[in-house]
């Protein structure tokens, strides 16, 4: 039942330097942006700022209680998730591009294995995109807020506690977020559709349905993962999102595996 060549393969293949540097660097990227301008855009607007599709701003007295200092991961976790879906996607359709699932296959006739080691794979360089959106966010979170004016006194008692657990929010949110990026990949076989699909639905198409759906909205997938990211909303319980979550990973990976189990490679 060990997994340790299954994983190991994907890792050899998952660890070149322009995906990680992709990965990652994009995630620092943006951890930054984030981390940079939050502060300004909060203290610009007391009421707290407008959300939009897969954003939510925290108030300024949100930023400026103990939790502040890791605001910048749950307000930028629909970027970081979009960079997430984008390479779990890619690593999962360049199988079926350059045919290379043929030869895993050939090696390895039980293919639900093949799954479970990719996504084991990725689920460690997804905690690892977590842990540099972190670092990043401490690093540059404090000076920033200076800058913008806020009152950042009441973060000196934010205890080690609460940032992993704030990181821990983020991590099980882009895993969805990965999970949903691989699954695409294997449904259509194509990166590209995998990546407009799910950022395109995110962005777009989750705003409309929200508002014709009106409290059922709060459920969807875009609202549920904003909620599991920011700990829980006025809307939407961190307990309720991360059931919400799992339920879609397993709805997800039991889709995938049906697929990649009977769909024909040979051609």
């Amino acid at each position: 039942m060990m997994l340790v060549d299954e994983v190991r393969s994907e890792f050899t293949r998952s660890r070149r330097r322009g995906v990680l540097i992709g990965w990652l660097g994009l995630t620092a990227v943006f951890a930054a942006l984030v981390g940079t301008l939050l502060p300004g855009i909060v203290a610009d607007g007391p009421g707290g700022p407008a959300t939009g599709p897969g954003v939510s701003f925290p108030s300024l007295t949100q930023l400026q209680g103990s939790d502040g200092l890791t605001a910048g991961l749950s307000t930028g976790a629909a970027m970081f998730g979009v960079i997430t879906l984008a390479f779990w996607a890619v690593l999962t359709a360049s199988d079926h591009s350059t045919g290379l699932i043929r030869l895993l296959a050939s090696a390895q006739p039980r293919r639900w294995r093949l799954l479970v080691g990719k996504v084991l794979a990725l689920t460690v360089w997804t905690a690892v995109a977590t842990v540099v959106a972190l670092v990043v966010t401490l690093g540059i979170a404090p000076a920033a807020a200076s800058s913008a004016g806020v009152d950042t006194s009441a973060w000196s008692s934010a205890t080690p506690g609460a940032v992993v657990t704030a990181a821990g929010d983020l991590f099980l949110t882009l895993l969805v977020w990965g999970v949903i990026g691989l699954v695409l990949a294997t449904l259509t076989r194509s990166a590209a559709i995998a990546v407009s699909v799910g950022a395109g639905y995110v962005l777009v198409v989750e705003g409309v349905l929200s508002s014709a759906l009106g409290s059922l909205g709060d459920h969807l997938p875009g609202a549920t993962l904003t909620a599991l990211a920011a700990g829980g909303t006025a809307t939407v319980t961190h307990a309720t999102a991360l059931l919400s979550g799992a339920a879609y990973v397993v709805v997800g990976l039991g889709a995938a595996l049906v697929v990649l189990t009977r769909r024909d490679i040979t051609d």
